[in-house]
């Protein structure tokens, strides 16, 4: 799980983000609004813990932006605002839960898990076209037929099911699904496409992963179901 902490009061972000990562979690920090909001456009993040007062841009602001493009990872307010008017501001801007400080670090865990636990328990499964990916086994379905996945080719086509055909770079899925410190390269991600395309053709599917030169990939449904629809 990937956590992102936009917070500005540094020693408060750093102590945040140690704890987490004794927890399992890998956590990335930022400290201001600007990069808050380009670092939750990557879509690699399972959880964002975002402060209110922020240099360049608020947490407000950055909620709204991340929801209005569709961005649907869950966000975990932290404030010093208690008003009963800022957690509904704040909610209204797509927060998923608003905690005032100072708060008990067994509650921002408590609040931490909650939100990942709903996140997963939304869905089993995500469709795209005639095609489903089962989470829970890591499996490509389409009518009677599936292929099982491995695990790397299970990530990358989780993360593209759940883009819904938003285009993602390969410099987001080394992110994603290898680490930041990964030494893997571009490559692995064109060998890992060729893959899933090969199962994706096997099972009948009639969604293509697309490639746009320099952008990334993409999921589409192929133009002779899309011809037949209409």
């Amino acid at each position: 799980m990937k956590i992102l902490i936009v917070e500005d009061e540094k020693l408060l972000a750093d102590s945040i983000k140690s704890l987490l990562e004794k927890k399992g979690f890998e956590v990335d920090v930022v400290y201001d609004g600007e990069s808050g909001e380009e670092y939750a456009e990557l879509g690699i993040y399972d959880l964002l813990i975002l402060d209110i007062m922020l240099p360049k841009m608020n947490g407000y602001e950055v909620a709204k932006r991340i929801r209005g493009k569709r961005i649907g990872v869950p966000i975990l307010m932290l404030t010093a605002k208690s008003e009963l008017e800022d957690r509904v501001f704040g909610l209204n801007s797509g927060a998923d839960y608003y905690l005032t400080k100072p708060f008990d670090i067994r509650e921002l865990l408590a609040c931490i898990n909650a939100l990942l636990r709903r996140q997963g328990a939304q869905v089993d499964e995500v469709t795209f076209g005639n095609t489903s990916l089962d989470l829970s086994a890591a499996m490509l379905i389409c009518g009677d037929n599936k292929i099982q996945l491995s695990a790397r080719e299970f990530d990358i086509m989780r993360y593209l099911f759940q883009a819904g055909g938003r285009i993602i770079s390969k410099e987001a899925i080394l992110t994603k699904v290898w680490g930041y410190d990964s030494e893997a390269v571009e490559n692995h991600v064109e060998v890992y496409i060729s893959f899933l395309r090969k199962k994706l053709a096997s099972i009948g599917s009639n969604i293509q992963i697309e490639a746009i030169r320099k952008l990334g990939y993409h999921l589409e449904v192929s133009k002779d179901d899309k011809k037949a629809a209409i």
